[in-house]
């Protein structure tokens, strides 16, 4: 069936022109690139993010004839050793683990480490160090960093890749995210952040034996320039159990794949960035962008309160022709904190960017039930003793289009079949404590993860019928800014959330003004729009998510091609 009135101009494969600067592309270029660069006496430094094809570059550094190879995995701790001290952190849960807050270091065998450095010195002619954490060793003559996206990584190991260092090649694919998620991306982005300023050269490798390289200048140039214009980072798109089919038409995707469940269009962590060198096109982590240019990007006031993170995600659920979501509550900040060592939750809200007639929203529980009785039959139902009565618990509320509904942490939730869901929340994306799956296997044939433990301990009993339907359906009110004609709409987050959306309709143009904090938006109504300001016009179609830099300080939204447009812009609230 067809979801739009007009042919989609989605742009899955969003690029910022750089221009005056030139990338490096394929291994042959490379190789001569970096050898005029070397003599016979350089020390060369290839460092990679872990996920790198090591094989593949091994193949680049055969053809230099080095007269010293250092491997760095002759200088980590062995695999064995290194999961045993990750043990805490791994814990024993296939999906969640605890935050590591150590280093790369913490993982090198020290003794080795001063050896290798002490070969260095001693070597005369010339030298390679090469693998992950490179740089420890050496920053050496010239130093390139061969660099990669989490989101090939996380295809990677769908493929039988194995985490750094370790043979885990068919472990469930679950544990090897949790090890990325909990330890090997977080002290990987660490030492890389520590780097910038010394790379000489950046690969990106994220297309098998496709490599393409450009400088150290190029590359702060490239992120200093993207965070002070608006830019979307490349979505990508997955199936799942429950998955729907309206992503296939309004994000252009391959008609023949059963369905599209999720997509990630907004997410620096999971996301990346794509440039075009003079019609070569490079792609790079979009935390690349966070780490460098924090402030630019965030604002003074958010990276004062969150760091180098980017603490708004955007993302879409498709349940369209498709199945309900699993029943799922996710956990307080205390909770979040003391168990698995963040420092703020998964609050979130269900925007309805389209529905059927008969869709709705799961959301908060019904007056009167008793939390025991409800958590016997949860826990009977995952024994298999009983089918969970969902309707009999939880609050179910008619979705249509536009609707938007609140869901601050510990409150039960879930998006019933044939909604498109616009889903705004804040970033720690993997905690989500599944209650009741629907009796539901995974794309992989293994029962869905279930944490009813979890779950229990952090669901709001007191957040029954009469609070949700006053504090989270439709909490919509008018608002005014100033210098800005347009209707402009409070929608959300709740008072316990700590981000602020709102939804512009317009006409003509509105007016916005970014107050030092990064704005990020979604043009959930109308064919297209164009932002202006100090910058190149930037031109969004339906249904695509951007994002504002802090360093913005005002701009405009007007309808390209149509009448009107509706915009939902979400930001850090003061």
């Amino acid at each position: 069936m067809s979801y739009l009135n007009f042919k989609s101009e989605y742009d899955r494969f969003p690029k910022t022109t750089i221009k005056n600067h030139k990338a490096f592309h394929g291994y042959d270029e490379i190789y001569h690139e970096l050898n005029r660069k070397m003599n016979n006496g350089s020390v060369v430094v290839f460092d990679y993010y872990p996920g790198v094809d090591e094989e593949e570059v091994y193949e680049l550094i055969k053809r230099f004839n080095f007269s010293l190879e250092i491997n760095m995995h002759d200088i980590f701790k062995d695999g064995k050793t290194m999961t045993e001290q990750m043990k805490y952190n791994l814990s024993d849960d296939r999906v969640f683990g605890k935050m590591y807050y150590g280093n790369l270091v913490d993982f090198i065998d020290e003794d080795k480490l001063e050896e290798a450095k002490n070969k260095i010195k001693e070597q005369k002619e010339s030298v390679i160090v090469y693998g992950v954490g490179a740089g420890l060793v050496s920053h050496g003559d010239v130093y390139v960093y061969f660099d990669m996206a989490r989101w090939q990584i996380q295809l990677r190991y769908r493929k039988g890749m194995a985490n750094y260092n370790v043979d885990n090649y068919d472990e469930d694919i679950l544990k090897k995210y949790k090890r990325g998620y909990f330890i090997e991306w977080r002290i990987a982005d660490k030492h890389k952040e520590k780097c910038f300023e010394c790379f000489d050269y950046v690969v990106d490798t994220n297309a098998a034996n496709d490599p393409k390289m450009i400088s150290r200048y190029t590359f702060t140039e490239s992120l200093k320039q993207l965070a002070q214009k608006p830019f979307r980072t490349v979505p990508y798109f997955d199936p799942g159990v429950w998955g729907g089919q309206w992503m296939k038409e309004v994000c252009n995707l391959d008609v023949n794949q059963p369905n599209y469940a999720w997509s990630f269009d907004g997410v620096p962590e999971e996301n990346s960035i794509l440039f075009d060198y003079d019609g070569v096109t490079v792609e790079l982590p979009a935390m690349d962008l966070v780490l460098y240019q924090p402030k630019e990007l965030l604002g003074e006031q958010v990276y004062s309160r969150f760091g180098a993170e980017f603490p708004i995600r955007f993302d879409f659920l498709d349940t369209m022709e498709g199945q309900n979501l699993s029943l799922q509550v996710h956990p307080l900040t205390e909770y979040i904190k003391k168990n698995f060592g963040m420092s703020y939750t998964q609050d979130e809200s269900y925007y309805i960017l389209d529905a059927k007639e008969d869709a709705v929203v799961y959301l908060g529980l019904k007056d009167g039930i008793q939390p025991t009785e409800m958590i016997s039959d949860l826990e009977s139902a995952q024994k298999g003793e009983i089918v969970f009565d969902a309707d009999k618990y939880i609050n179910k509320f008619p979705a249509k289009k536009h609707d938007h509904f609140l869901i601050p942490a510990g409150t039960c939730h879930c998006s019933g079949k044939n909604a498109m869901v616009l889903e705004i929340s804040a970033t720690p994306y993997i905690f989500t404590f599944k209650l009741w799956d629907w009796q539901r296997l995974g794309l992989d044939g293994l029962p869905r993860p279930i944490h009813i433990e979890h779950g229990k301990q952090v669901i709001q009993w007191d957040r029954t019928t009469k609070w949700v339907k006053e504090n989270l359906v439709n909490a919509t009110y008018e608002v005014k800014e100033e210098g800005n004609d347009c209707k402009i709409e409070h929608t959300g987050l709740h008072e316990l959330e700590f981000i602020e959306t709102r939804r512009y309709t317009i006409k003509n143009s509105s007016y916005h003004q970014t107050h030092g904090t990064m704005n990020m938006l979604n043009l959930v109504d109308g064919k297209s729009a164009v932002i202006e300001g100090d910058f190149e016009p930037f031109i969004v179609h339906y249904a695509e998510t951007f994002i504002i830099p802090a360093s913005i300080n005002e701009y405009t939204i007007k309808p390209y091609d149509c009448d009107e447009v509706k915009v939902l812009k979400a930001y850090v609230r003061s």
